[in-house]
């Protein structure tokens, strides 16, 4: 039995190096994988390396890495070398048939180096088909570390049952250049991220920024003047010509502005989970910009998780201190629904995934293991986590120290235009927050659901600003015309106005899904739709708290700045 390859990528002359054998799958399903040896591949002759996930990243991402048995040692060639043979009757035969109709590939790793190879290809009739037997390897060596591996993939040979086929490979080493930092670069694509078009939707994101914050800022403050001038003069007034005049606008629901919202608990969840995600959302984006995490097998999965179930106090604070505010007595509650709702969410769609998952004995069905650990972080990290931020939040801006005293009577809503109401705002909300992300979301679903690596993270960064300014900048201003129109429900049509863009993100996976991809199957669709959704979601989420902590901070300030009888 051999050990498995230790970490620090430095070798020795002649010092084994492992061959990992991946997955196998269809090109245009990217997540649709399988064992490599669920195809009747035949292993080398070298004994079995037991490979256990490293990370928890790796185990959700469904890696399975198997020793392929070749034996490669450091700088030393190998010229083509038969490995085994394949008896192929007709089932083994119909199996790679039928691999070779749906594109597989497969993919190897060397040293944490990923390598891809086509299994077969058919003739141009699509009668014959043939398998690739002979892998030729060529490692580039920078001193002791490998920097550099390519594959061509040779020896094609007809597909004939009852035939015995000679799987063989071929290792040459060569010096290379590439320092061991460096050597990621080759799998990255400069000229798809960088392209001119990207560049340009930023800048069209940033114009549109200092267009909306420019326009807010200016009818606002002129509006506002006007109001605080017309709402002083009335101040003036005596008692029988203020009865008299003609009173409206917002200064008149200053008595149920304040009032809590409808369902206090789950709003403050949602409000609380929301700022989490945009935590989490912010630090691992400057993780990754820091660190290279693409050069790592499920790193940023990793990543993400330990940073959600880290920044669990976040949500606590916000959503204990909200809740308390509009006089919630059953915190408790509160703090159960705020700390599981994304995770049940995620959760759940993931384990109604795996069931198809393992229907198809796909490798991204989720392990037993892997499912208890992540109960784990929940029950016993992101739980306490959140009830000490519940209980800080609480205690710490809990009380409700509102600028004006809300009526123990509701006022009634009056009639208004249909454009006013808090249905079409919400509708109309999400159009100029999705406008200034959707390009770059195009970018992002590349990465995610082709085969491309996402490193460009200095724009997802600018990207998450612009949406952040946008996103207020509207509700502010969606907010303002529902108050003018008299209408005190403002906190739930903050939060949806915003939260509207992940409808709009979801419309447009379906365009991507059915224009941009060649996806098909059950798995690969569900799996598409159904994480589209949790993606989506999260967004929305994420959109709508900040949404409402940017209009609660604008109605607060300016029912400070007029004077109430």
């Amino acid at each position: 039995m051999l050990c498995c390859q230790c970490e620090c990528d430095q070798y020795t002359d002649k010092e084994e190096v492992v061959l990992w054998m991946n997955t196998v799958g269809p090109y245009h399903n990217r997540q649709e994988t399988y064992k490599y040896f669920s195809l009747p591949f035949c292993v080398g002759t070298k004994k079995t390396i037991s490979h256990y996930h490293e990370t928890l990243g790796e185990a959700l991402q469904g890696v399975e890495l198997e020793f392929s048995g070749l034996d490669i040692k450091f700088k030393d060639e190998v010229m083509q070398t038969t490995y085994c043979e394949i008896e192929l009757d007709k089932a083994k035969r119909d199996a790679f048939v039928y691999a070779i109709k749906n594109h597989y590939w497969y993919q190897m790793y060397i040293d944490d180096l990923p390598i891809w190879g086509i299994v077969g290809e058919a003739d141009e009739n699509g009668e014959d088909h043939y398998l690739w037997t002979y892998k030729k390897l060529e490692i580039g060596f920078n001193g002791n570390r490998i920097v550099d591996v390519n594959l061509t993939s040779e020896g094609k040979v007809k597909l004939v049952p009852n035939t015995r086929i000679a799987m063989s490979y071929s290792v040459k080493w060569k010096k290379s250049d590439v320092k061991f930092e460096d050597r990621f670069d080759k799998y990255l694509d400069p000229s798809f991220f960088q392209h001119r078009i990207h560049w340009f939707s930023i800048f069209n994101s940033f114009m549109m920024v200092i267009f909306l914050v420019g326009l807010v800022s200016m009818i606002l403050m002129r509006t506002l003047r006007k109001d605080y001038a017309r709402y002083s003069k009335e101040e003036e007034m005596d008692d029988m010509d203020r009865d008299l005049g003609d009173e409206y606008g917002w200064k008149q629901v200053h008595g149920d502005v304040f009032r809590p919202s409808s369902h206090p608990m789950i709003f403050s969840s949602l409000i609380g989970s929301g700022c989490q995600i945009f935590s989490v959302s912010f630090i691992v984006i400057v993780v990754a910009m820091v660190e290279d995490l693409y050069t790592e097998r499920g790193s940023m999965l990793s990543t993400a998780i330990f940073v959600y179930a880290a920044t669990s106090p976040v949500n606590g604070y916000f959503g204990g201190s909200l809740y308390a505010k509009q006089g919630g007595r059953r915190w408790i509650k509160q703090m159960f629904i705020g700390a599981f709702l994304i995770p049940a969410m995620v959760c759940g769609t993931a384990f109604f995934i795996n069931f198809i998952a393992m229907y198809y004995h796909a490798s991204r069905a989720i392990p037993f293991g892997t499912m208890v650990a992540v109960c784990c972080i929940c029950l016993f990290v992101i739980l306490p986590l959140n009830l000490v931020g519940t209980i800080l939040g609480r205690n710490l801006s809990g009380q409700p120290n509102f600028p004006c005293r809300v009526n123990a009577v509701p006022r009634p809503i009056p009639e208004k235009k249909w454009f006013m109401e808090p249905a079409v705002i919400v509708c109309l909300g999400g159009i100029l927050p999705f406008g200034s992300i959707f390009i770059e979301m195009y970018f992002i679903f590349t990465s995610f659901w082709a085969y491309k690596i996402y490193y460009v993270y200095g724009f997802m960064m600018l990207v998450l600003v612009i949406l952040c300014i946008v996103t207020v900048c509207v509700t502010i201003v969606c907010t303002y015309f529902l108050l003018n129109a008299e209408d005190y429900r403002w906190q739930w049509t903050s939060f949806l106005s915003a939260a509207s863009t992940a409808v709009y993100v979801y419309m447009y996976s379906f365009y991507y899904y059915f224009f941009k991809t060649k996806m098909y199957g059950l798995f690969q669709t569900s799996f598409y739709f159904g994480y589209m959704a949790v993606f989506s979601t999260s967004l929305g989420i994420m959109c709508g708290a900040v949404g409402y902590v940017g209009t609660s901070a604008f109605v607060r300030k300016i029912y400070t700045n007029v004077k109430i009888d």
